[in-house]
């Protein structure tokens, strides 16, 4: 098991949390597994951006993003260098820190604020 620190968020956990993750399993199932209702409009299939996450440690251990996933984050919100899909994102044997961007492009285009 490698650990997953997810770090306060003031809607889907307002808290943090440290999970316990399932090596080979992407961060978006790993977060759903536990309870933080992330958002997949697309199921997952890497066609969107709404599971948006920046890794803030562990980012490197990562196998690195295909040209889709890159071609989206392009249009994600509050891009960063360090950020991934999660649907995409798989976790491996060192320990992660993830932070959910406050808004996706669901939210900010439904004028959830």
């Amino acid at each position: 098991m490698t650990q997953v620190i997810v770090l306060p968020h003031a809607e889907l956990c307002p808290d943090g949390a440290v999970i316990e993750a399932e090596q080979g399993v992407s961060i978006c199932d790993t977060l759903l597994a536990n309870g933080i209702e992330i958002e997949h409009a697309c199921e997952k299939s890497c066609a969107c951006t709404t599971c948006h996450v920046i890794v803030r440690e562990g980012f490197n251990s990562l196998e690195a993003a295909e040209e889709l996933e890159e071609d989206l984050l392009d249009k994600a919100w509050g891009l960063e260098p360090n950020s991934r899909l999660s649907c995409q994102a798989v976790v491996e044997e060192t320990a992660l820190v993830v932070e959910i961007p406050r808004y996706t492009i669901n939210m900010v285009s439904e004028g959830k604020r």
